[in-house]
C-alpha cells in the first residue's frame, strides 16, 4: 500500500519525493545542502547529471511503499520514461538544517 507523500515522517524527505513527483528542480535543489551527494547501485554518481538523466528529463515518480528509520530511508516504486517502474531502496543523510547532504538509491 503506498504511504501518501503528504504523510511521509522526515519533513526533508517529504519535500525531495513532493519535488521529484512534482518535477520541481527548484524545490528539489532547495532541499539539497550545498555539496549534496549521491550513489545509485552503490556507485557515486554525478548529482547534476544523474538527477537531470534519470527525474527531470525522464519524468520521474516516487510511489513510496514502506519508509523506516524514522523517515530516511524508503522502500519506493520508482517510474521513469528511460526504465519504466522498479523497486528501489531510498537511504537520505540530513543535516541539523534540515537539508538532504547525501541519498542513496538502487534497486531493492
Amino acid at each position: 500500500m503506498t504511504i501518501q507523500v503528504a504523510k511521509l515522517s522526515d519533513p526533508a524527505v517529504r519535500a525531495f519525493v513532493t519535488a521529484v513527483n512534482a518535477h520541481d528542480r527548484d524545490a528539489f535543489e532547495a532541499v539539497l545542502a550545498p555539496g549534496a551527494t549521491m550513489s545509485d547501485d552503490g556507485s557515486d554518481r554525478d548529482l547534476a547529471d544523474w538527477t537531470e538523466r534519470e527525474i527531470f528529463s525522464s519524468h520521474g515518480h516516487m510511489d513510496v511503499d514502506n519508509e523506516s528509520n524514522g523517515g530516511r530511508s524508503l522502500i519506493a516504486r520508482y517510474n521513469n520514461d528511460t526504465w519504466g517502474e522498479m523497486k528501489t531502496k531510498w537511504t537520505f543523510t540530513v543535516d541539523d538544517g534540515g537539508r538532504i547532504t547525501r541519498f542513496e538509491t538502487g534497486q531493492a
